[in-house]
Formats: structure tokens, C-alpha cells, sequence
């Protein structure tokens, strides 16, 4: 058996899933102005059995917590780092959307450098296509 040592953070921690008998991970991306269809995949990647992150914010709509410009835009720092880490805890990527932004294609990207799937609800969209 390879000591934890030896293994790297991403071996660790999908050495702990599977000791603890997690379902698949899957990350949703996709343009904010789909977020109403980022709901839907959710609910059939849950009942598909996977556990689902997917972004929790819109910034594009209005609300009080992002009202102020400045506080606004460091949020947006903020949210862009979870998102970042929630596409290292899945699994796999699912991305939303017949339209590719400049955001989600670098998530596309990153969750690619990492060597993990990727899929996509409309995949003509798939830059690497």
C-alpha cells in the first residue's frame, strides 16, 4: 500500500472519496445568464446520483449583497477562487449553455489541465473542438 506521503493532495483526496463511499462529484459551468438551466442539469445530475457545485451567485442580477461596485467586484475575485476550487474537489465537469464565455472557457481549460472529464449539454460548443 502506497503511504499518504507519497501520494499528491489530488491522490489523497480521491483515495478519501472512495474510502467514504462518495458518489461521483460533478461541477457545473457555464455563462451566469443560464442559470436557470445550471437548476435543471443539477436536479438530473442528482437524480442521476451525483452530488452537484454548481455557482451559487449571479452577479449579473441585482441583489444587496453585491450592491456596492467596489465590494462587487472583489466578490467576483472571491467567487471565481470557489469556483475554481469546486472544479478540484469533482470529479468531472459538466458545462452549460450553447455559449462559451471568456470565464467558462477558462474554466474549461483548468479542469482540463487537471485531467478531469469534461461534458456539455449543447457539446458544439466545446472549444477544443
Amino acid at each position: 500500500m502506497t503511504s499518504v506521503q507519497s501520494l499528491s493532495p489530488e491522490e489523497q483526496l480521491a483515495a478519501a472519496k472512495r474510502q467514504l463511499s462518495l458518489p461521483r462529484i460533478v461541477a457545473i459551468c457555464g455563462s451566469t445568464r443560464f442559470m436557470t438551466e445550471m437548476a435543471e442539469a443539477d436536479l438530473r445530475e442528482t437524480k442521476a446520483g451525483r452530488i452537484v457545485v454548481k455557482p451559487g451567485c449571479d452577479l449579473k442580477s441585482p441583489h444587496d449583497l453585491w450592491s456596492d461596485p467596489g465590494e462587487a467586484e472583489a466578490l467576483k475575485v472571491r467567487l471565481d477562487d470557489l469556483h475554481r476550487a469546486k472544479i478540484r474537489l469533482a470529479d468531472e465537469v459538466l458545462v452549460v449553455g450553447d455559449y462559451i464565455g471568456d470565464s467558462t472557457r477558462a474554466e474549461i481549460a483548468y479542469a482540463r489541465s487537471l485531467g478531469k472529464p469534461v461534458r456539455f449539454t449543447h457539446p458544439e460548443v466545446d472549444p477544443a473542438t
